[in-house]
Parts: C-alpha cells; sequence; structure tokens
C-alpha cells in the first residue's frame, strides 16, 4: 500500500486541500475501511483469486455484464497504478542520482522496475513473498525516522487554519489520493494462496490500513508543516525528498529516496502478483482471452505478468502523474462502490452488517461525487477523456462477452445455477 501514493500525490493533495492536506489522508483512511470491511466479508464467503469479480459475479449471475465490466476496470486500474509506481520510482531514483530535470533517466528507471519485478514473480510465490518483507519493514523504518526527526521543524503557522480551502476540499483531496490506500484489496486475490485465511485476511486488510493511516498523516503533517505550499508545488513529484530536508539535511533527502526506491518496488511486486491472478481467474471463466489463463509448471500466470507488465510500461512512459492518479484512484473507488453493493446483496450469506454497508457507500458516493465536480468545473477536457476510457472499457467487455459466451453452454449453466442457489 505504501508505494507510489504517498511520495507523489502529496503535492495534488496540498494544491486542493492546502493545511488540511493530512486530513485528506485520514478520511481516505476511512473510506479504505468503508471498503474494506465487504472485502472481507466477500473473500471469506466465496474465496476465490477473482476477487472483486467473482463477488460481483456471484452476486449479479443473471447479469454478467457487470461482474466482466468491474473486472476488466480492475484490471485497468491495476495497470494504472503499475503506471504510477514505475513512474514514482524513476521520479525518485532520478533525484537520488542528481538527474531530477531528466525525463530519460525516469524512464529508464521506470522501465527497470517493472522488468526486474516481472522477472522476480515469474519466479514464483515464495521468491515474491520474500522480497516483498524485506522491502517492507525497510520502507516503513525509514518512514518512521522522516517523520519522528521532521517533527522538530514544524512551523505551526504551516499548519493553521486547518480549513483554509473549505471542508469540502478534503473529501476532494480524500477522493483524488484514494489509489495511495487501494493495495489492500489485492490481499483478497490471494486468498486462495493465504495461511488460515479467516483470521489472516481481516488482519491482513484492516491491520494494513489502520499502519498505512498513521504513517500517511504522520508523513504528510511533517511535509506540510516544513514546507510551504509554493515549496510544495515547485517541488513536485519529489515532494518528501526536499521536506526531510529543514530537519535531516541532505542525508534526509537521500534517506526518502531511498524509502521511496523501496515503497514504489514493493508495490509493483504485489500489484503484478494479485493482479494477474485476477486475470487468470478471469479467462478461466472465458470472461477474458483465454490465453491470459496460462500458467507454467509452478501455477504462475505467466502470459498475464508479461501483458500487464508491457502495458504498465507504455502507460508510465505515455501518461502524466496526475491523470494516472486521478484514473486510478476513480476506478478503484467505483469497484469499491460496486463490491459494496454486492456485499449488500449477498449479506445473509456473508452475514454483514446492513448500516456499515450502508455507511461505506454513502461516504464513497459523496467523495466521488465530489471529485467529478470538481474535475468537470476544472479540467472538462480530462473529464470527458476519462469518462470515454471507461466508456471503452465497457465497450470491449460486453463485444467480448456477446462474442465468447452467448454459444458457451458451461458458462450459462454455471450462471443459472448460481442463480438458483442464490434464490
Amino acid at each position: 500500500m505504501i508505494g507510489g501514493g504517498i511520495f507523489s500525490v502529496l503535492g495534488m493533495a496540498v494544491n486542493i486541500s492546502g493545511h488540511a492536506a493530512p486530513m485528506a489522508f485520514l478520511l481516505g483512511s476511512f473510506v479504505a475501511l468503508a471498503a474494506g470491511y465487504s472485502y472481507v466479508k466477500l473473500a471469506l464467503g466465496f474465496q476465490s483469486d477473482g476477487a472483486s469479480f467473482t463477488f460481483l459475479d456471484r452476486a449479479f449471475p443473471e447479469y454478467p455484464n457487470v461482474a466482466g465490466i468491474a473486472g476488466w476496470t480492475v484490471i485497468v486500474g491495476y495497470v494504472g497504478t503499475l503506471a504510477l509506481y514505475a513512474y514514482t520510482f524513476g521520479v525518485y531514483g532520478a533525484h537520488l542520482l542528481g538527474d531530477a530535470d531528466s525525463p530519460m533517466v525516469r524512464m529508464m528507471l521506470s522501465l527497470g522496475v517493472l522488468l526486474f519485478f516481472l522477472l522476480i514473480n515469474l519466479q514464483g510465490v515464495q521468491s515474491s513473498g520474500r522480497t516483498e518483507v524485506i522491502i517492507v519493514f525497510t520502507k516503513v523504518i525509514l518512514l518512521g525516522l522522516f517523520a519522528l526527526a521532521g517533527t522538530f521543524s514544524i512551523k505551526e503557522d504551516h499548519l493553521f487554519p486547518v480549513f483554509d480551502q473549505g471542508v469540502p476540499s478534503i473529501f476532494i483531496a480524500g477522493a483524488m489520493i484514494f489509489v495511495a490506500f487501494e493495495g489492500f484489496q489485492l490481499i483478497t486475490n490471494a486468498v486462495l494462496e493465504a495461511d488460515k485465511p479467516k483470521r489472516n485476511i481481516p488482519r491482513g486488510i484492516y491491520g494494513s490500513i489502520l499502519i498505512t493511516s498513521l504513517i500517511y498523516f504522520g508523513v504528510a503533517i511533517v511535509a506540510v508543516g516544513n514546507l510551504t505550499p509554493v515549496q510544495i508545488e515547485a517541488a513536485k513529484e519529489y515532494t518528501l525528498a526536499v521536506a526531510a530536508k529543514p530537519a535531516l539535511g541532505n542525508t534526509g533527502a537521500i534517506l526518502v529516496d531511498l524509502a521511496a526506491l523501496l515503497a514504489t518496488s514493493s508495490a509493483v511486486n504485489a500489484t503484478i502478483f494479485g493482479a494477474s491472478r485476477m486475470m487468470a481467474d478471469m479467462a478461466n471463466e472465458n470472461r477474458m482471452p483465454q490465453m491470459f489463463a496460462l500458467r507454467t509448471k509452478a501455477k504462475i500466470p505467466w502470459v498475464a505478468i508479461v501483458f500487464m507488465t508491457a502495458l504498465a510500461s507504455g502507460f508510465t512512459l505515455l501518461g502524466s502523474l496526475e491523470t494516472i492518479t486521478l484514473f486510478s484512484s476513480l476506478v478503484f473507488l467505483l469497484v469499491s462502490i460496486a463490491v459494496s453493493v454486492a456485499n449488500l446483496k449477498l449479506r445473509s450469506f456473508t452475514h454483514s452488517n446492513l448500516w456499515l454497508i450502508l455507511l461505506g457507500i454513502g461516504l464513497m458516493l459523496s467523495t466521488v461525487t465530489l471529485l467529478v465536480i470538481h474535475l468537470w468545473s476544472r479540467d472538462s477536457i480530462r473529464f470527458f477523456w476519462l469518462l470515454g476510457f471507461f466508456v471503452t472499457i465497457a465497450v470491449l467487455e460486453i463485444s467480448f462477452c456477446w462474442y465468447r459466451c452467448r454459444n458457451d453452454e458451461e458458462f450459462h449453466k454455471k450462471h443459472r445455477k448460481q442463480k438458483v442457489t442464490r434464490n
């Protein structure tokens, strides 16, 4: 979860919500917890690598395109987050090397990290898992040191008044940076490979959200408290490296650069791992081209891994940071709403609390609505670009399903069975 988000989107959060940027990260954590509740209940009720696709498929068997569109959208969203993490890795890597203004260095580093973790994931689960554990502990320690040391140089006038951009700006910024929390969803993609899932899936999701929230809040306070909005805007994507200098000097900037490289590396690793398995599961269900279901003898979905990495490479070279962030956050907010609706429909099976589901849906709908209004008023061209992207995904999925599923008797048998079973 602590990937490209906190390192690259902090500047955007400050630009929108001003002094209240730390509050925006807290709001993002509440939204993530609200969404995480439904993911936990559904993951334990329907254990499958397909995660959100499987949940919606079970909730709406009579409308297979609902699950299909959501599944395709999530996969494209994961491509976007991979691009975000690779982009941020390149930015901080270039800053560490003293070439912060060199697009070529940034691009080469971005492509390099994607290729490296492509090879790691092709080696299998144990290799991926060991690498992740080492990276996670190191980056958390480095960010903790940054937050602790930075508190001694905070200037109070940088933090007050808290709501200098208005209260609604917190919701807009919280929605914009939701991509910084989305990693918890990947846990449900590995439920079949988890040890003691009934215990560890809830611990993994709730625990990761709470720990990440504390780190984000502390880091955001230090950054806003040490830099003016003008300085944050000037630092652009490597804000935290600049924010470390008042307290720790150049050594602090180097430590933050290293933390960013580790954080984005682990995020790339985890995203490739979880998303590739979701693609393979959808292909097994005839909801994506069959080639994505191909696995090695060690059960590794190698075609899905290679395909996602290739798309992310193109996205990180061609897309802007703000567009990638906005698209990815919208994807995971919309899919989280859909998953919560699925849990609402299946709550008698998942034994979920009605009011907690409704609270989550209401909170997510509010943030999405404010974000869309903000986007429409500030950048209507980007609004139509993103809308066209979502419409294109829906058209492609519906066309594929019509072509592939209409004569697939096994597909229709399965959905008839699911509908009867649910009724």
